[in-house]
C-alpha cells in the first residue's frame, strides 16, 4: 500500500508564491531561494527539496505549506 505519495500528488501550490517564500524564509532561515524555486507541475520536486533542508517528512512539509496558504471559502 503506497499511501505516502497521495498527499504529495494532491498538493498544488496556489496563491502568491513570492509572499509564501518570504514567510517561509522568515520562519525557516535555512531555506534558500534554490530550495523554494517553484515550477508549475513540479510540486513533488519542491516538496523534496524542502523536506531535505528541514529534515522533515512529506506530510510535515505539506502541513507547513498549507498553514501558510490562506483558505479559500
Amino acid at each position: 500500500m503506497d499511501t505516502q505519495k497521495k498527499p504529495a500528488e494532491a498538493f498544488k501550490v496556489s496563491g502568491d508564491w513570492g509572499m509564501q517564500t518570504r514567510l517561509l524564509k522568515e520562519k525557516y532561515p535555512q531555506l534558500t531561494d534554490a530550495d523554494l524555486k517553484f515550477e508549475m507541475g513540479k510540486e513533488t520536486d519542491l516538496l523534496g527539496r524542502i523536506e531535505k533542508r528541514l529534515n522533515k517528512n512529506r506530510e510535515e512539509v505539506i502541513n507547513i505549506l498549507k498553514k501558510g496558504f490562506p483558505e479559500k471559502a
